[in-house]
C-alpha cells in the first residue's frame, strides 16, 4: 500500500456492506445484480445518475458468436488479430465462449436487441470482423437499452444505490486488505459531503479516461478516477499506452473539446465509405477489409490523410444509404448530425479520430481480482488482457458482461464478511490542482500523446505534466499555502494529472508503433524486443516504477508484495515532498 491519499475531509457518514461495486454501467450494475441475488448486501456508488456512464452512449453493440456459421474460434480469431499481439489468449478464450450465454442472460434481465424477420436477433458487421456477429439495440441505441434494462433491474431489485458521489480513495485494514471506499456525495439525496461504504470487497467498474484528452466520445465524468484510486491504493496498472482512437467521429471543428458525437463503425459496417474531400475512398488497397479493417489502421489511415492534404478532417460518406436506412437504423447519429447543420442523407459527414476507449487499466486475474487483496475490477477501467493493443469493436460491452459474471461468482464462494474494518495507517495527502489545470493538461496529452506520438513530443509532455504535479507540491509546502480547495474538479482534475503522467510514462518506454500507439519516429512493429506488456505502479514515495513482462503472456496476478517474473524496471522519480 502506498499511503497516497486526496486532500480530502474525514468522512462524516458511512454505510456497511458486504460488496460495494463503484460505477453503473454494465460491468458495474451486472456485477451488483449478480451479488445481490446471492444474499449479499450490495451498495452502488456512481458519479452521476444510474444511468450516465459510458454504457449509455455506446452506438455499437454487443459482439458475440450467436449467427448460424460462426464460432466463438472465428471470434477469438478475430480479437487476436485486433490486439496486435498483446492479447491474453486465456482472456479472449474465456471472453468468445462464455460471451454467448451472457448476452442470453442480459436478454433475460430485461434488454431487447433488434430482430430479424425470423425473430432472431439481427446481426451487424464492424471493423476487424470477418462475420456479422453484432447484436445491436434501437439501431444506433445499444447502450442506451442496456443500461435502461438495468436500471430497471436494479430499482426493481431495490439496491442500495448512491447517486451524484465521487469515490475518492480505498480503504484498507491494517492487513492492507481492501476496507472500503471514501466518496464524495454532490449535495444529493440522503447524504452529503464526504462518507465511507465499509465493505471487504471493492469492485471498481468506473469507466475510462477519456477527458485526458481535449476531445473524446467519452461522457464528462469519464476522468480516470478508478485507475487512479487503485495506483494510490498500490495496486498494478498495464498497457496504459494503448488508448485507442475512434476515426469516426463528427469533427465540431479545430477548436472543440469535451465529448464529441461518435459516428458509429456500424454505419461502415453497413457499406459507408471513407472519402477525402474529392469523393476518393482511400482504404482501398491499405487492408483487405477497407473501411472495416481494426479501428488502429482506419485511424493511421485517415490521420496520414489529413496530414498529406493539411485538412484538418475526412469524409465518411452515407449518401448512398437513403433517408429510410438513415431514420430506421441510425435515428441518434441522424440527429446529432443535423444538430450541428449536416445531413448526412444529401452530405458527406466531416469526421476525424478522437480519444476512445482505454485498451489497459488496471491488471486484473480471469476473476477480475487486482495486486490489491479485497478489490477488483470490471469494464473499462480494467486490463485483463483481452483487448491487447488495440480492442475489436464491440468487444468491451461483452468484457463487461463477462467479467461481471466471473467476479460477482468468485465473491459469492469467498462470501466476504460484513462490517467496519479499522483503518490502518496515516495517509499522506496528495496536493490538489486547480480546477484551471484540466484544459492543461488535455491541451498537453493531445498535443504529445495523441494519435501520433514521438519521442520528442512525449517528452515534452511529461516534462509539462511534471511541472504541473512540482507545482502542486511547491504550493503546498509555501509559507503561506495556495492549495485548491478540496472538491470534485480539483479531485478530478488531481487523477487526470496522475493518469497521464503514467499513460506518458509507457508511451516513452514502448520505442515501436503496435496496435493504437502510433510511434512516427519508431514506425515498425518489433516483436523481439516490445511483444510484451509493460505494468506500472506507483510508490509510497510517488515515484512511478515501470517493469516489462518477460514474454507477451499476460502474467499472473498476484497480490502485493508478493515476488513476480518482471524482466526489467524503471523508475520514473517525481519531486519530493517538501
Amino acid at each position: 500500500m502506498t499511503g497516497i491519499r486526496l486532500t480530502a475531509p474525514a468522512p462524516g457518514w458511512s454505510i456497511d456492506a458486504d460488496v460495494v461495486v463503484v460505477g453503473s454501467g454494465v460491468a458495474g450494475l451486472t456485477t451488483a445484480l449478480r451479488c445481490a441475488a446471492a444474499g449479499l448486501a450490495t451498495v452502488v456508488v456512481t458519479k452521476a445518475r444510474l444511468d450516465d456512464g459510458s454504457t449509455r452512449w455506446a452506438q455499437g453493440g454487443v459482439a458475440a458468436a450467436l449467427g448460424e456459421g460462426d464460432t466463438p474460434e472465428q471470434h477469438l480469431d478475430d480479437t487476436l488479430v485486433a490486439g496486435a499481439g498483446l492479447c491474453d489468449e486465456a482472456a479472449v478464450r474465456t471472453l468468445v465462449t462464455e460471451g454467448p450465454d451472457a448476452v442470453r442472460r442480459l436478454i433475460g434481465t430485461g434488454a431487447q436487441f433488434d430482430t430479424a424477420d425470423d425473430g432472431t436477433i439481427a446481426l451487424g458487421r464492424e471493423g476487424g470482423h470477418h462475420r456479422r456477429r453484432i447484436a445491436h439495440a434501437g439501431g444506433d441505441a445499444t447502450g442506451a437499452e442496456i443500461s435502461r434494462a438495468l436500471v430497471e433491474a436494479v430499482r426493481e431489485a431495490a439496491l442500495h444505490t448512491v447517486e451524484n458521489a465521487l469515490v475518492l480513495d480505498l480503504l484498507t485494514d491494517a492487513e492492507g486488505r481492501t476496507a472500503g471506499v471514501t466518496l464524495h456525495v454532490m449535495g444529493e439525496g440522503q447524504h452529503d459531503g464526504v462518507g465511507a461504504v465499509n465493505a471487504p470487497t471493492v469492485i471498481l467498474a468506473t469507466g475510462g479516461m477519456g477527458q485526458v484528452f481535449s476531445a473524446t466520445t467519452n461522457p464528462p465524468v469519464a476522468t480516470g478516477d478508478g485507475v487512479a484510486l487503485a495506483l494510490r491504493a498500490g495496486a498494478e496498472v498495464s498497457d496504459l499506452e494503448f488508448v485507442q482512437f475512434h476515426p469516426t467521429v463528427l469533427f465540431l471543428g479545430a477548436g472543440a473539446e469535451g465529448q464529441q458525437p461518435l459516428v458509429s463503425e456500424a454505419v461502415r459496417g453497413e457499406g459507408a465509405h471513407l472519402v477525402d474531400a474529392h469523393g476518393t475512398r482511400f482504404m482501398l488497397g491499405q487492408h483487405e477489409l477497407a473501411e472495416l479493417a481494426p479501428r488502429d489502421i482506419v485511424a493511421k489511415a485517415i490521420t496520414r490523410q489529413m496530414q498529406l492534404h493539411g485538412t484538418e478532417h475526412m469524409y465518411l460518406d452515407a449518401r448512398h444509404f437513403g433517408a429510410e436506412m438513415w431514420e430506421q437504423h441510425f435515428p441518434t447519429i441522424l440527429a446529432a448530425c443535423r444538430t450541428h447543420g449536416i445531413d448526412p442523407v444529401t452530405t458527406p459527414i466531416p469526421i476525424a479520430p478522437a480519444a476512445h476507449h482505454a485498451s489497459g487499466g488496471i491488471r486484473t486475474d480471469l476473476r477480475g481480482r487486482t495486486t490489491v487483496p479485497g478489490l477488483y475490477a470490471c469494464g473499462e477501467v480494467a486490463c485483463t488482457g483481452v483487448h491487447g493493443a488495440n480492442r475489436l469493436a464491440s468487444n468491451s460491452l461483452l468484457e463487461g458482461l463477462v467479467f461481471a459474471e466471473r467476479i460477482a461468482a468468485d465473491i459469492v464462494a469467498d462470501r466476504p464478511r460484513s462490517g467496519t474494518a479499522t483503518v490502518a495507517g496515516h495517509p499522506a495527502p496528495s496536493p490538489l490542482l486547480p480546477p484551471e489545470a484540466r484544459s492543461t493538461i488535455q491541451r498537453i496529452m493531445t498535443r504529445g500523446a495523441g494519435v501520433v506520438r514521438s519521442a520528442d513530443s512525449l517528452a515534452r509532455a511529461a516534462e509539462e505534466l511534471e511541472d504541473l504535479h512540482r507545482s502542486a507540491f511547491l504550493k503546498a509546502g509555501a509559507a503561506e499555502p495556495k492549495d485548491a480547495v478540496p472538491g470534485v474538479e480539483a479531485w478530478e482534475v488531481t487523477n487526470l494529472l496522475l493518469v497521464s503522467r503514467v499513460l506518458v510514462a509507457a508511451a516513452r518506454q514502448r520505442e515501436e508503433t503496435r496496435g493504437c500507439h502510433w510511434r512516427e519516429d519508431r514506425p515498425e512493429r518489433d516483436d523481439e524486443n516490445w511483444r510484451r506488456h509493460l505494468v506500472v505502479k506507483l510508490t509510497p514515495d510517488r515515484q512511478l516504477v515501470l517493469r516489462r513482462t518477460d514474454t507477451e503472456a499476460f502474467g499472473p496476478v498476484r497480490p502485493s508484495g508478493a515476488p513476480d517474473c518482471a524482466a526489467t524496471g524503471t523508475t520514473h522519480p517525481t519531486p519530493e515532498e517538501p
